[in-house]
């Protein structure tokens, strides 16, 4: 079976008529009479009574049409929006890390939104999102690593902090000043809250203040670092996240900071386009207002 029959179907359904269906679609009355043709030949089943009149569906194509209309108009539109010879007829196509789309991005372009621009996000890693960059399924990328592929521009967007976290009752029962004293094994009992199994953030933190490795596997591995935090809240363990997930549990003490070092590790978020992409004045304008919006995300 073809969709196109199908499409054919739903075009003699609503206008009742072999010729109007095949004016419709822009095809010829034969063909669109061979498309039925095929489609009840597959079916079994004839779809319509051919009347002086026109058109009428049986019970049978009655059936049918109810049940495919809507998913054939949801198909033809999906392929007019990405598809159509204007670009403004398609959405724009985001991708990024969830967290950082979540609370920073899409609160920065809700007045875009508002105003009627259409938008569709994607998340995932970053080598993932770049490839479907590249690819063309992406038009903007939030990337946590330097986009270093052919065809592929990236401008700094923003840094993110990380901070070492536990509850205030987990940090009460470690002796006051003993980390920064004795170093990271006053933690080793502790168990750790991790984004991911390699400990990619935790890993980070680690080799920047501490100069060694973390001191095991994770307790708990959660690939959502909202969920990371929820975690560390109710005191399941410890955990290093960025400061713009946890700015407000910060300042209303439901988790606290185990270190303070002078310079804590970071990681810059790159905002990366394809090459020339840049002369659709809607992505530029995205684009543009994403990088003058970063210098105020903390």
């Amino acid at each position: 079976m073809q969709l196109g029959w199908l499409q054919t179907f739903i075009a003699v359904y609503h206008t009742g008529s072999f010729t109007k269906a095949a004016r419709e679609l822009g095809i010829t009355q034969p063909a669109v009479t061979q498309h039925i043709r095929g489609l009840e030949a597959e079916l079994g089943r004839s779809l319509f009574d051919r009347t002086p009149q026109g058109a009428a569906p049986t019970v049978e194509g009655e059936s049918l049409a109810h049940e495919i209309r809507d998913s054939i108009a949801d198909l033809n539109t999906a392929v007019a929006r990405h598809f159509g010879t204007a670009a403004s007829n398609r959405p724009l196509r985001l991708g990024g890390p969830a967290e950082l789309v979540t609370v920073r991005v899409l609160p920065s372009i809700s007045q875009f939104i508002a105003d009627g621009m259409d938008i569709r996000v994607n998340f995932g890693e970053a080598n993932e999102l770049l490839d479907y960059l590249k690819s063309g399924h992406l038009d903007l990328v939030v990337s946590t690593i330097r986009p270093r592929c052919r065809g592929v521009d990236g401008a700094p967007l923003a840094d993110e902090e990380f901070v070492l976290l536990a509850s205030p009752r987990i940090a009460a029962a470690l002796p006051e000043g003993s980390l920064a004293v004795e170093g990271p094994r006053v933690l080793e009992k502790l168990p750790m809250i991790a984004y991911g199994e390699a400990l990619p953030i935790i890993r980070r933190y680690w080799r920047t203040i501490f100069d060694a490795p973390p001191p095991r596997s994770p307790a708990v591995v959660i690939p959502d670092l909202r969920a990371v935090l929820s975690a560390v809240i109710a005191s399941a363990g410890i955990s290093v996240l960025p400061t713009y997930l946890c700015a407000a549990e910060l300042s209303a003490g439901a988790v606290v900071p185990l270190l303070q070092p002078e310079i804590p590790p970071i990681n810059t978020f790159y905002l990366a386009t394809r090459s020339g992409t840049l002369a659709d004045p809607r992505l530029a304008l995205l684009h543009d207002h994403l990088l003058t919006q970063a210098k105020q995300w903390v």
